[in-house]
């Protein structure tokens, strides 16, 4: 084992025991509040429906502690053996054709997708199920896997294809910066893709249909027109045919836009409690939310298109997990090489991204209170949504303040009511 490969393991087990101990404090403290509701949970849920919500949040925690021991014990095989051998055995070098290469990558990632399938299985037909959120069938199950299968490799291949040729192509004739126009380019594709994905491949696996004429649309309307908001359209999208939990969002971009609403959302709530739900979302959209994700997703890509370039050139990294000489500034294995153990780096700055993310949640949710002059609709819209998806209001704080994307309910009203 090399000093590099040590360093990564010591990096996975301590993300393992770090994650299992904010799990173990989260936990200790669910069982606490779980025997008497405190003041504060009492608005959002009756007694019944708080011990409810405690159990699916325990058993959801330790069956979430099962999948991090469950991926920490199998990493350690693929990255010190399986990943070597496939790579020293299918030859992805410079000399191979792009499409061979990322054949290969592709073929390597779905297998370790298939490891996955037993604990996905478990968490659908038993852990949902348990709690009445499963709502898909076996058939349906299967078949959604198939459908992502084919439609992953699909894309996966294509983009990876064409990702390799801008690495080789570009390096040709812009050797020093040839990874930020080959960044710039594969950017702009995927912003192709986030307005190609609503209209092209989710319905493959859901049925959107347009918001029905009445009430609630002209509400709806009513608000994006007084908001500045123009979406193209209103959806339905059909969730309630393999969960019971809902939710709301809005896809693309510009003119592009689209507001999705889940069907469990609409028959769960009130025509202004949904108006306030949507109003949240187009917070979102009128604070420049979406174009600062944006441009943070465009520094990230380019941080990690700068360290695939030196990478490239870094002998030392392909000497240090066991490839052969033969593929030194072989992108492919490069990229999968990142690919298993960039998040065992990045997982440590998480919390900074959350933190930006809680503040725009604080900033949609007073944009809604604006828009429709009052709290009251989207207190009410947040506590229905909580109590539906048996959401537990008041998690640990070290967990909260460093996994979650969402302030807390609690937080939520607070900031709602001041």
């Amino acid at each position: 084992m090399s000093s590099f490969q040590g360093f990564i393991l010591v990096l996975a087990f301590l993300q393992l025991a770090f994650q299992l101990f904010l799990k173990k404090k989260n936990e200790m403290r669910i069982k606490l509040l779980k025997k008497v509701p405190p003041k504060e949970a009492q608005s959002i849920m009756d007694e019944n429906s708080w011990k409810k919500t405690s159990d699916y949040s325990l058993e959801k925690s330790r069956f979430s502690n099962f999948e991090e021991i469950f991926g920490f014990i199998t990493f350690i095989p693929i990255f010190l053996f399986i990943f070597p051998w496939v790579f020293g055995t299918w030859n992805t070098s410079t000399e191979i054709g792009v499409w061979r290469s990322a054949f290969v990558v592709c073929c390597f990632f779905i297998s370790l997708q298939a490891l996955s399938l037993p604990l996905d299985w478990y968490k659908q037909f038993v852990l949902e199920e348990k709690y009445g959120f499963n709502k898909s069938s076996l058939k349906l199950w299967i078949s959604d896997k198939l459908k992502g299968l084919v439609l992953g490799f699909g894309i996966g291949l294509l983009l990876l294809s064409f990702l390799l040729y801008l690495f080789r192509e570009i390096s040709s004739f812009l050797p020093q910066m040839w990874w930020v126009l080959s960044f710039c380019i594969f950017f702009i594709i995927q912003l192709i893709l986030m307005v190609l994905w609503p209209k092209i491949f989710l319905p493959l696996f859901n049925k959107l249909t347009p918001l029905k004429e009445g009430s609630l649309k002209d509400r709806l309307i009513s608000l994006a027109d007084r908001s500045g908001f123009k979406a193209k359209t209103i959806e339905i999208i059909d969730g309630s045919k393999r969960s019971g939990h809902s939710n709301a969002f809005f896809t693309g971009f510009g003119k592009f836009r689209r507001i999705v609403l889940y069907d469990t959302l609409v028959e769960q709530m009130e025509e202004e409690e949904i108006e306030a739900v949507l109003a949240h979302e187009v917070g979102h959209y009128m604070k420049g939310h979406i174009p600062k994700r944006l441009f943070i997703s465009f520094l990230s890509g380019l941080g990690m298109f700068g360290l695939i370039s030196v990478a490239l050139s870094s002998p030392w990294v392909y000497e240090s997990v066991n490839l052969p000489e033969y593929l030194l500034g072989s992108a492919s294995s490069i990229l999968v090489l990142l690919s298993l153990t960039l998040g065992f780096l990045t997982y440590w700055i998480s919390p900074i991204s959350n933190l930006l993310s809680r503040k725009h949640e604080f900033e949609a949710d007073l944009f809604a209170k604006e828009s429709i002059g009052s709290e009251k609709p989207l207190i009410e819209a947040l506590r229905k949504l909580y109590k539906e998806n048996l959401t537990h209001p008041l998690p640990h704080p070290w967990i909260a303040n460093f996994h979650f994307s969402h302030p807390t309910i609690i937080e939520r009203e607070r900031a709602l009511r001041s």
